[in-house]
């Protein structure tokens, strides 16, 4: 009989937590593609894109005329070996810079779409936490980022209101 009173007073203020909790979610996607900022954020992103296409394109133009080069050689059965390989380390080498330069030109590239969106997202998570302290949520799930397997008719949905609150 005591442990069952020892139990029932430890649930009691779980079972008292669990009633006061307001839970809401969010669609912070959605909220972000309805963001003005977004469009210039994306128009910003293109341009800094399009200059490492530029100059790949440049890169890539100059290896392929390597490599045109060195197929000619290579069909000159008079052309000694030492210069065929060699060549062919030229081409091999321009190979890996092309590839280095791609892996980093991705690094900058996500690198420049986290600084574009950074403001974007903390405006729309500052409106988030705005609402969720004006409607006295406990909390608010994003379900464009983690989808919640199951929501209940009554569930309520703040995206609503927290574009209200970002004046979309």
């Amino acid at each position: 009989m005591k442990k069952i009173l020892v139990t029932l007073l430890a649930a009691a203020p779980l079972c008292l937590m669990a009633q006061t909790a307001k839970i809401a979610h969010v669609d912070v996607k959605a909220i972000y593609n309805a963001m003005p900022e977004k469009t210039q954020a994306q128009n910003e992103l293109r341009a800094f894109s399009q200059q490492y296409q530029t100059e790949y394109n440049t890169v890539q133009d100059e290896f392929n005329k390597k490599f045109a080069d060195y197929q000619a050689l290579a069909a000159d059965a008079a052309t000694p070996a030492t210069i065929k390989e060699r060549r062919m380390q030229e081409i091999q080498e321009s190979d890996h810079k092309i590839q280095n330069f791609l892996n980093k030109a991705d690094a900058d590239i996500a690198a420049k779409e986290k600084e574009l969106n950074a403001p974007i997202l903390e405006r729309i998570n500052q409106a988030i936490k705005a609402v969720g302290a004006e409607g006295g949520f406990t909390y608010i799930l994003d379900i464009s980022a983690t989808p919640v397997p199951y929501m209940g008719p009554d569930a309520i949905d703040v995206t609503p209101l927290v574009k209200a609150k970002l004046g979309l």
